[in-house]
């Protein structure tokens, strides 16, 4: 949690306030569903479930968070399971497909807060060859100050070692930044830590209430 400030005689004087906002970018700013791209390809389902529960996998996907190339993954993956070559090889070149939409609402308190002057960064799990691929896609990253991409610094959420470069680079302290993500781990590290946190849960509208309560919006 958020760690008091203390006085010059080390009593404290409250949590400092969030002045800085940080996001995620999956399933916050944007969707991602790596079926959205199988269900083209495989039109039965219950074969869709399996090649999803144990072919092209999130798990296996994660590798690439972490800054393994795509080409090396899927040669990898091919060689386990050579009968679903054409499957697995689509995955690169079609891989934005797996990014079907924004997240409904989030873009535009991206806005909000930019127009506020908010200082707005991100700290996603994203890998190289995917992220060259969608950056180009999403203008609406333009409005932040820096996004730390966890496949460039081969560091991954929850790692704590992510959060540490992170406020480093930002050059904020972790008590006067708001956490934005969906996954439970990543907010609990981040807690952990001293950063605000929002848990993306129920929708834009949830975090545009808090972002209100905390006078950011």
């Amino acid at each position: 949690m958020p760690r008091p400030r203390l006085d010059r005689k080390g009593g404290s004087v409250g949590v400092a306030q969030a002045s800085v906002v940080v996001f995620d970018i999956g399933r916050v700013l944007v969707q991602w569903r790596i079926a959205n791209l199988y269900e083209k390809l495989i039109p039965d389902s219950a074969r869709l479930d399996w090649f999803l529960s144990n072919v092209v996998t999130e798990s296996w996907h994660a590798q690439h968070d972490a800054g393994r190339p795509f080409a090396d993954m899927i040669a990898e993956l091919v060689a386990e399971y050579p009968d679903e070559r054409a499957l697995i090889e689509a995955y690169a070149p079609r891989w934005l497909e797996t990014v079907p939409a924004p997240v409904d609402g989030t873009a535009d308190l991206v806005e909000a807060l930019a127009a506020k002057g908010v200082p707005l960064y991100c700290i996603t799990n994203f890998g190289v060859d995917a992220w060259g691929m969608f950056r180009p896609t999403f203008p609406v990253l333009d409005h932040f100050r820096d996004i730390v991409v966890s496949g460039h610094e081969k560091l991954i959420k929850p790692d704590p070692a992510i959060f540490h470069l992170a406020a480093q680079r930002f050059g904020h302290a972790p008590e006067t930044m708001l956490f934005i993500d969906d996954n439970a781990d990543n907010i609990a590290t981040a807690k952990a830590l001293g950063w605000h946190t929002h848990h993306f849960v129920d929708g834009a509208e949830a975090l545009a209430q808090d972002l209100r309560g905390r006078g950011l919006i």
